[in-house]
């Protein structure tokens, strides 16, 4: 089948990088940019999103006697106790072209300013260097190029004294806006209109419910917010199909088109367009919108402080700045405090890697400890979930440089977390030019007057946030929640919704094939949706639909009230359409029972299927149109190479050249899946793939529809539900978690940086929507991404240096969140300094994703050759820059003396090995997950830890909830440290291996094992 054209015009795929690297087959760069309608017609995929669908469908009759609904003439439903076999069609009905041109604004829109390094380059990348962005050919050893000052815009402008524009910083060409049906735009919720929210969690703190009797006295009384109440009686499923919903969700139009009045990239703050003269710094919340939750509690309102102790005239603030005796923690306040600091001794050590073989901890790798006075360290943000490869920041680019070591960042934003601070306020208190949320790191300088760590620019306290809601004391802004956390989550107001929080919506997409039915994967699968199936994350208004596909796509109905599920057969896989939408996506608590019915029947439906074809492309599309108008999430298993339709492939790899660096095909060989990503990623879908082959299935080209809306990618390779038990447990283990762990919906992210500092690369699971904004349809807590700095302007006049993540996201619950976490270094000025702050895990973990990049961009072999020359190029400035003599052998600072042997470790690794051994899906999959793995998960899968377990002892033991867990010490990956009077544990991250050996002792045997000999010692540990 022919491949798309890209037109010349409209620059649809010209705007920014992908940042993937991926690379289309006629050997362009891809881009990561929006994609015009006019595109996405090839290949017989049409991206017009489904109206309200009553126009697109003829009249239907139920016959009473049979239970089939009939459409026109020449349609047959049959229920499932009835399904014979592929045979049973429906018919396209005639579908009306309503293009509708969206608008964003009335006027003209600025551009955005367009990143270097946004704009692919089309020639290769030479051996020996990783070059994100620049054009000149680089030497062959490597450095890291960074895009010269000037180049890129800063991301925090000088305030300006002149009118300034619209706070939406993202182009027309970079917003999503559905056509058809005006209920499918992000309709901005008016001003004045509040989340629905559950009761909050008993960690959450609650301004508007004090703990005691209510102070009395205060300060000058604020205006009362007034809630409105809702009902738990009559649950309201809200109306993505109407142009104005109950509760005030309008669109407005401009001559004849839609125009959305607001985007994410406005509600979450730009870094780049500073508006305060436009922009509601302090959003308030007056009514709530409604799906019968309980009401938002109010501010700190009506309530008044304690005057135990203090005389009324205390309590009157004068309206001029005025002296603040506060414990501050800002960077204005550190040049005495930080002092006669100094690093932990162990830093200032030589290692002579030649001399000393044991680099290896006894004990998990720490990141090395920022130099910061232990009041500000006390208060930093977690390392593993936001860390640094340099924890001290040089003050140059020309000291970076220098060093040649990367400058990262590395995230886990949405980690699972014990213990999370979640303030309900009226009041989320931001910059006004630059949108940083307040954090631990800002100066106040009196009561009323805060700077902000990122920009400088001094705001204003709200009278609100004068008021502690833990210790009811007014006056002690400093010591509020969102001073005294840098993890923190908001409860936000309706200013940061586009529209209602959506309802969690879950579809899945089933390969029946003949292949698929021999693995038997459909009924583990099924089986697993039952077990928890109680379990999805949701609430009352969470939906569920299921999609099969062979040669057709089959869709089954469970409107509530039949009797049994109905299949649905779409034969027309050139322009697929949805039969019937209203029931195909149903509410899981009202159809629970017809949802228990199908996953039963379901395995059993096609098991005397001969049908050998593959239209995976046809129902993604169909999965894809029947979820758009809400978002959510789409699940897709498949197990072989799509054949027929949109998007059908071709194999790619041959096993001969499977040792050859250069020959692979690590670039995916259609646009389909991308754009079709891109799309889900417009419409809040975000796509998980699950591949089950045994065969080829061109991973390279599949991948791309979860690398590009969000999802993740899982594939167990030979998967036979009697061949291969092991890969049977690691999908019924790896779905138990999938399907029960924490999920955000319609989230997106930004990360800011102090001025001065610029992100140029991000390297994840995304959508770049506006240069600097991430959208992510999904959001899940096993998920990873990290960023590439530049130091653009000097940092000379700064002594910290601070990083902000903010992740806006809508819970399952319908609530909509912003998780805030902050990060705090210093900046130093010599070469030293920065080598003593060097965090070498980190390091690691962005240059194998900037390893990842270069591979599909240029080689796998220049990407092998890039990871060696980081590491002399490192050392090498090590050496003749900060050492006075130069003694000889390989002599390495003692916070690198881990980084030869991690490099070496990620050469050996699939993503980046040589020699035949490594299937082409396998090292596109190892490629996915380095890509898209935390740093934990993604250095233990890298270089993993291996334990002694026969002789466990309590000596370093932890004792958590009455129970010893004993500690043992980490070893070298050498084989001197096994021996056959032994057993041995590896934690590969996603893999646990146990090795005993033949003279293991008997206890161990009978004890744990629970066998009598080594003899008896099973295969598989089940």
């Amino acid at each position: 089948m022919s491949q798309p054209r890209v037109p010349a015009s409209g620059g649809a795929l010209t705007g920014l990088q992908a940042q993937n690297g991926a690379a289309s087959a006629s050997g362009s760069s891809y881009t990561n940019g929006p994609i015009q309608n006019a595109l996405l017609s090839a290949q017989g995929y049409n991206s017009q999103l489904p109206g309200s669908y009553s126009h697109l469908l003829p009249a239907k009759t139920l016959n009473p006697v049979s239970g089939q609904s009939n459409y026109g003439d020449s349609q047959t439903v049959s229920s499932l106790s009835n399904y014979q076999g592929p045979g049973q069609t429906l018919h396209r009905p005639p579908v009306a072209s309503n293009p509708v041109t969206p608008s964003l604004h009335g006027g003209p829109v600025p551009r955005m300013p367009q990143h270097a390094s946004q704009n692919p380059a089309a020639t290769p990348m030479p051996s020996g260097s990783f070059h994100p962005g620049a054009s000149a050919p680089p030497p062959l050893n490597w450095q890291y190029n960074y895009p010269p000052p000037g180049s890129q815009t800063n991301h925090y402008p000088r305030v300006s004294t002149g009118p300034t524009m619209s706070g939406n910083t993202n182009l027309t060409s970079h917003q999503y806006v559905s056509s058809g049906d005006p209920s499918h735009q992000n309709n901005f919720i008016k001003s004045g209109s509040a989340p629905p929210l559950n009761p909050p969690l008993p960690t959450t703190f609650q301004p508007g419910v004090p703990v005691g009797p209510p102070p009395t006295g205060g300060p000058p009384p604020m205006s009362a917010l007034s809630p409105q109440k809702s009902s738990h009686r009559d649950v309201h499923q809200p109306s993505f199909n109407s142009p104005t919903n109950q509760e005030g969700i309008t669109s407005s139009t401009n001559n004849g088109s839609m125009m959305v009045h607001n985007s994410y990239d406005e509600i979450e703050g730009g870094g780049f367009l500073a508006t305060p003269q436009l922009t509601n710094k302090n959003p308030t919340v007056s009514r709530s919108v409604g799906y019968s939750y309980p009401s938002l509690p109010p501010g700190y309102q009506n309530t008044q402080p304690p005057t135990t102790g203090m005389p009324p005239s205390s309590l009157s603030y004068p309206s001029g700045p005025q002296a603040f005796n506060q414990n501050s923690l800002g960077a204005n306040h550190l040049t005495a405090s930080m002092s006669g600091l100094s690093l932990h001794p162990d830093g200032l050590r030589v290692i002579n890697l030649l001399h000393e073989r044991n680099m290896l901890p006894s004990t998990p790798l720490q990141p090395p400890v920022p130099n910061l006075h232990e009041d500000i360290q006390r208060l930093n943000c977690n390392p593993e979930l936001f860390r640094c490869t340099l924890t001290s920041i040089p003050q140059t680019q020309a000291l970076l440089n220098k060093a040649k070591l990367p400058l990262g960042l590395l995230l886990h934003p949405f980690k699972d977390l014990m213990q999370l601070p979640v303030v309900t306020s009226g009041t989320i208190v931001r910059c006004r030019s630059c949108r940083t949320y307040i954090n631990p790191f800002v100066s106040f300088l009196d009561q009323r007057r805060w700077k902000c760590n990122l920009c400088y620019q001094v705001n204003d306290v709200p009278e609100e946030f004068l008021y502690n809601p833990l210790t009811r004391v007014y006056g002690e802004p400093h010591k509020r929640p969102e001073v005294q956390n840098s993890t923190i989550e908001f409860m936000a107001p309706s200013e940061y919704m586009l529209r209602p929080p959506q309802p969690p919506v879950y579809v899945f997409v089933f390969d029946v094939s003949h292949n698929a039915i021999e693995t038997g994967y459909l009924n583990s699968v099924c089986q697993s949706l039952l077990d928890n199936l109680d379990l999805l994350p949701g609430n009352t208004r969470t939906k569920i639909g299921f999609i099969t596909f062979d040669s057709t796509i089959h869709f089954y109905s469970l409107q509530e009230g039949l009797s049994q599920p109905q299949m649905l057969i779409v034969s027309d896989i050139e322009d697929i359409f949805i039969p019937m939408p209203e029931n195909l996506l149903v509410n899981l608590n009202e159809s629970k029972e017809l949802v228990q019915d199908l996953l039963k029947t379901l395995p059993q439906m096609f098991a005397k299927t001969l049908e050998t074809q593959s239209a995976l492309g046809p129902a993604l599309q169909s999965a894809f149109k029947l979820m758009s108008p809400t978002g959510g999430r789409m699940s897709v298993f498949q197990t072989q190479l799509p054949t027929l339709g949109a998007g059908a492939l071709k194999p790619r790899e041959e096993p001969n050249q499977r040792s050859s660096a250069k020959e692979i095909h690590l670039t995916p060989s259609t646009d389909f899946y991308k754009k079709l990503a891109l799309d889900c990623s417009g419409q809040q879908v975000a796509v998980d793939l699950f591949l089950l082959s045994g065969q080829y299935s061109d991973l390279a080209s599949l991948g791309c529809i979860s690398r590009y809306s969000a999802g993740s990618v899982y594939y167990y390779p030979s998967y036979h539900h009697q061949h291969n038990p092991v890969q049977v447990q690691k999908l019924q283990k790896e779905l138990h978690r999938y399907l029960t762990r924490k999920i955000g919906f319609e989230a997106v992210m930004r990360i800011r940086c102090t001025k001065g500092l610029s992100i140029h690369t991000f390297h994840g699971n995304f959508f770049v929507r506006s240069t600097d904004l991430l959208s992510l349809p999904n959001v899940n807590p096993d998920a990873g991404y990290a960023v590439q700095m530049s130091v653009e302007e000097s940092l000379t006049d700064t002594q910290l240096v601070s990083f902000q993540s903010a992740l806006l996201y809508t819970s399952s619950k319908g609530e909509r969140r912003i998780r805030v976490h902050t990060l705090c270094l210093p900046v130093v000025s010599t070469l030293n300094e920065v080598f003593l702050g060097a965090d070498v895990q980190a390091i690691s973990g962005l240059l194998a994703n900037m390893a990842v990049d270069r591979s599909v961009t240029a080689s796998l072999s220049d990407a092998r050759d890039a990871l060696v020359n980081a590491v002399i190029d490192s050392l090498s400035a090590y050496r003749s820059a900060v050492l006075s003599n130069h003694q000889p052998g390989l002599m390495v600072p003692f916070s690198l003396r881990l980084f030869p042997l991690f490099v070496l470790a990620l050469l050996k690794q699939k993503s980046f090995q040589t020699g035949t051994n490594a299937r082409l899906d396998e090292r596109i999959f190892a490629m996915c997950q380095v890509k898209n793995q935390p740093l934990v998960y993604l250095m233990l899968t890298t270089h993993p830890n291996l334990y002694r377990v026969d002789n466990l002892s309590d000596e370093g033991a932890l004792n958590i909830n009455d129970r010893t867990i004993p500690q043992p010490p980490i070893l070298q990956l050498s084989v001197e440290k096994l021996s056959r009077d032994g057993a041995f544990l590896m934690d590969a991250g996603s893999v646990l291996m146990l090795w005993v050996g033949k003279n293991c002792g008997q206890n161990f045997l009978t004890q744990v094992l629970g066998v009598q000999s080594y003899a008896l010692i099973p295969q598989t540990m089940g």
